[in-house]
């Protein structure tokens, strides 16, 4: 299989951020990405932007171009599947569930089902989304990737590439959050509005 830097942009979008229950078998060592940024508005905003429209992820993300609910799903709450395409010809996909939410905390876990020419090890990886109420206001969203490649060597290679789509897809929840403004995969917008805002901060990797 080709493995592409969109691929591994692709797997990084699975994910997003917090700490909670375990997830999936988890069974064998992984590695792990975390970033976090600052938002200018109430975490409830940011935590309907992230989880309570999960269907609606290309709303902001600048690497996925379609995404919608799956299985009859209509909102974000625990069992919500969505379908999300990397690309404009939708031959690279993922599915994904929500695992588990944990609504007063606002962390959530999101896992994938199934995929297309991702680089994933299904059975070993989890993502997080979290956000915290700054007390001003303002919020902070973090986004935590627990994966494994397949295959495993390409953990490494990956780790780079997740860190970066990773920040970049918070900077677009930025965007979104605070002008109403869509970042999506496959248009400019993203590369015409990221040099506006601050990196999102770098929590862990390993």
């Amino acid at each position: 299989m080709k493995i592409t830097m969109k691929s591994m942009v692709a797997v990084a979008m699975l994910a997003l951020v917090g700490t909670m229950a375990t997830a999936q078998s988890m069974e064998k060592k992984f590695r792990t990405v975390k970033v976090e940024l600052k938002i200018d508005a109430p975490a409830e905003r940011v935590w309907e932007a992230m989880v309570l429209d999960y269907g609606e992820i290309s709303n902001f993300s600048p690497y996925i171009y379609t995404s919608e609910y799956t299985n009859g799903s209509l909102k974000g709450e625990v069992g919500a599947k969505r379908k999300c395409n990397f690309n404009a010809k939708g031959t690279q996909w993922s599915h994904e569930r929500i695992a588990a939410i944990d609504e007063k905390n606002m962390v959530m876990r999101n896992v994938v089902i199934d995929g297309a020419k991702l680089p994933l090890n299904f059975d070993n990886s989890q993502a997080f989304y979290r956000v915290k109420d700054n007390g001003d206001g303002t919020s902070t969203a973090s986004y935590e990737f627990q994966f494994r490649t397949k295959p495993a060597f390409l953990g490494m290679i990956a780790k780079g590439g997740f860190k970066k789509q990773l920040s970049g897809t918070l900077v677009g929840l930025k965007h979104y959050v605070e002008t109403g403004e869509r970042v999506t995969g496959g248009t400019n917008k993203y590369k015409e509005i990221k040099g506006k805002y601050p990196k999102a901060t770098v929590l862990k990797t390993k």
